[in-house]
């Protein structure tokens, strides 16, 4: 049995206490809020004492550090969940190590683990062994990687989910100054998201800047009066053009 304590209340913490809860094999033995709880618990203990196997730090890149130096040091096993964050943010004298879920997380939106990859680091093959054998509990893939490749794979999911859902969120308003229903727009992003599982992203590429249909570009330009959105539309096709070598 696998004995775990959670620290933080967000998103992810939030999310990592349900799965875990309902785990065979893995016992929460806290979850701590990244301040009150946490200040009180040192305040009465003067350290955390090593009830838990694993500890895992759910809170925001900027707390890492701190939290991780308020827990005085016990030879605990400290692990955080940020994909940009160096496993080195966690303090000295304590034994460090990364457990990162690849998705985004929404409070009362359930996930389905079992297909969340996980990625770990640790600076031992025993604690490894530890991170890989709790991730397993919850996910059919696991991934060792370091640092360095943690904080590329952050940087590519930004583009994929974060920038993503920022275009969704441009197309909105187009929808809206015509009084379109986003909807109209939905089956057209769920395929595009279906054929990336089977096709290379540069296989599924379509639309005007692929075809190097400059009249429709052009228009489409024009058509756009916000600047913001105009630069992106800009920006994305010359990129697209380039990536294909094309030019308009």
């Amino acid at each position: 049995m696998l004995k775990i304590t959670l620290i933080g209340t967000g998103n992810l913490a939030s999310h990592l206490q349900t799965v875990f809860t309902t785990t065979e094999g893995v016992e929460v033995d806290e979850v701590l809020s990244s301040r009150d709880n946490l200040r009180l618990k040192i305040h009465e203990q003067k350290s955390i004492k090593q009830q838990s196997d694993i500890y895992i730090i759910a809170v925001s890149d900027d707390a890492i550090s701190l939290v991780s130096q308020k827990l005085n040091s016990e030879n605990l096993l400290l692990v955080h969940t940020s994909g940009s964050i160096a496993i080195d943010a966690i303090s000295d004298g304590n034994r460090k190590g990364v457990f990162y879920p690849l998705q985004t997380f929404s409070k009362g939106q359930e996930v389905n683990f079992e297909q969340i990859p996980i990625c770990i680091e640790s600076e031992n093959k025993q604690d490894l062994a530890l991170l890989e054998t709790l991730a397993q509990t919850i996910s059919k893939s696991v991934y060792s990687i370091n640092s360095e490749q943690r904080k590329s794979l952050h940087l590519a999911a930004v583009f994929v989910n974060n920038f993503t859902n920022h275009l969704y969120h441009i197309g909105n308003e187009i929808c809206k100054k015509q009084k379109l229903p986003f909807d109209i727009l939905k089956p057209l992003i769920a395929e595009t998201a279906k054929k990336i599982t089977y096709l290379s992203p540069s296989a599924a590429q379509t639309g005007p800047a692929k075809r190097f249909d400059e009249k429709v570009i052009l228009s489409q330009l024009a058509q756009l009066q916000d600047e913001n959105h105009h630069k992106i539309y800009k920006t994305l096709t010359d990129s697209i053009l380039k990536t294909y070598e094309k030019k308009l």
